[in-house]
């Protein structure tokens, strides 16, 4: 743990329980003194006392963690950039550290206020007013990974039950086909067929109670498709409960995140989370490998990774994404505090791009971001085949990245040399937020940043005006 001053946050803690300097100072069994100069940033938090804090009050110590630190600067930067006054990285940074809930009410307010501006926006454009200037309105799906965002892409209640119905069904890789379909069948009298001909992978009929698993599937994601059903009937309460969350508006929302927890639970339940995170200790995380194991293809094993984050039993932080050849992002998960950007698109420079140049091949990538953050990025190409003469395939490509100080637990640094910023690729989120100047792949300069152009000088501006 590196040195963390946390002076803010001890004040705040002992303001919310009431408490004097004695009394706290006792409770964790240090002088007075010493507390004094912890809150006063003139001694740094140290490791002994933070867990002393979590036993006695049973604070998540990941109140006081970099990652949630570098998760808030993030967002702060995207919030601030809106402004009219450059802010520098150092000061937001000393918001963040200093003052985390000054920092996460100013993110609160700047959502609502592009929310605002956004459905204005909309507004606008069914009036015929096109002289308003925003965005397009916030989707609902834009809301789910909001809410998944906000839990660090991971739900406990459903994770852990979808491991103890493993262990009491008997599962393992080898039978959770057979063995989730028998157990439809003898708790909630449901017969499974496979095989059907509707375009729809999973179609349910509550009437007869028949499941329809579409044809073309592979076995792993049948079983996922029978895994989400039993999801909606033997957990849907808490499916709701969870649903119920203030960061979806509107039904369509709720829906969606219906949808995304019960897919979250089949995916807890194929691959289970105490077995799953040994085997890729085990592995050094060899995404094929696991697969192999388990049973499932290359961008599960990816998804699943990014969400092994309970408590008492983290894997490595990733962040999970999904984009196809056009570069729009279908799917985007963060474990941690990758800065997946609201405005504009992804940076070409990324090798998630490269990798439909070289379909089917894993290809890493050390990146570092404009903050000076370094990543660790695997990517390849995943899709299906065409279901017919004529009849186009899917293909996208899926990313797997950490931060630089996790990478050596993983197969896919070897032969890189980790201490060594200068081989990063610099990368950005997108060029409407990035600040690198000197970049020849940019498309077109910042939002809110003015362009000097100095017509004696021949040079090949980054970004062309035909």
């Amino acid at each position: 743990m590196r040195k963390a001053f946390m002076g803010v946050r001890l004040r705040r803690l002992r303001e919310e329980r009431s408490l004097k300097q004695v009394e706290l100072a006792g409770a964790l069994g240090i002088s007075a003194s010493y507390l004094n100069q912890l809150e006063q940033n003139q001694r740094p938090l140290t490791v002994p006392v933070l867990l002393k804090i979590n036993a006695v009050f049973g604070v998540d110590v990941q109140l006081f963690s970099e990652d949630e630190e570098a998760r808030l600067i993030t967002d702060l930067r995207d919030a601030l950039s809106d402004g009219t006054e450059t802010i520098s990285v150092a000061e937001v940074r000393e918001l963040a550290l200093n003052m985390p809930a000054v920092g996460r009410t100013l993110v609160a307010l700047h959502r609502r206020y592009r929310e605002a501006a956004e459905r204005s926006e909309a507004m606008a454009a069914q009036l015929g007013d096109d002289w308003i200037s925003g965005g397009p309105a916030r989707m609902p799906f834009e809301q789910v990974r909001d809410f998944f965002y906000a839990r660090h892409n991971h739900v406990e209640p459903l994770d852990e039950a979808a491991e103890r119905l493993y262990r009491r069904a008997g599962l393992t890789p080898r039978t959770i086909q057979d063995g989730v379909a028998a157990w439809l069948r003898e708790k909630h009298g449901v017969e499974v067929f496979r095989g059907d001909s509707d375009t729809a992978q999973r179609r349910y009929d509550p009437l007869t109670r028949t499941l329809h698993i579409a044809a073309n599937l592979k076995p792993g994601q049948q079983t996922f498709q029978m895994a989400t059903q039993l999801a909606f009937l033997e957990f849907g309460e808490e499916i709701d409960r969870l649903a119920d969350d203030r960061i979806l508006a509107g039904d369509e929302a709720r829906r969606l995140a219906r949808v995304g927890l019960a897919n979250y639970f089949a995916g807890a339940l194929i691959l289970p989370y105490s077995d799953f995170l040994a085997a890729a200790e085990q592995e050094a995380y060899d995404i094929e490998k696991l697969g192999r194991r388990f049973g499932v293809g290359f961008e599960t094993v990816c998804h699943r990774l990014s969400t092994l984050q309970r408590a008492d039993a983290r894997g490595v932080p990733f962040f999970f994404i999904r984009v196809d050849r056009a570069g729009n992002i279908s799917k985007r998960q963060s474990a941690t505090d990758f800065h997946f950007s609201r405005v504009g698109g992804s940076c070409p420079l990324w090798n998630v791009y490269e990798a439909f140049a070289q379909p089917g091949r894993v290809l890493t990538q050390m990146a570092q971001m404009p903050d000076g953050r370094t990543y660790l990025w695997v990517a390849r190409t995943v899709g299906s085949g065409n279901a017919g003469y004529g009849v186009p395939g899917k293909t996208f490509a899926v990313g797997l990245g950490c931060d630089i100080r996790h990478a050596a637990r993983l197969v896919y640094s070897r032969g890189l040399d980790l201490a060594d910023p200068d081989t990063a690729t610099p990368i950005g989120a997108g060029c409407k937020v990035c600040e690198r100047p000197n970049c020849l792949q940019r498309a077109f300069p910042p939002i809110g940043r003015a362009v000097t152009v100095d017509e004696n000088r021949s040079t090949t501006t980054p970004y062309p005006v035909e």
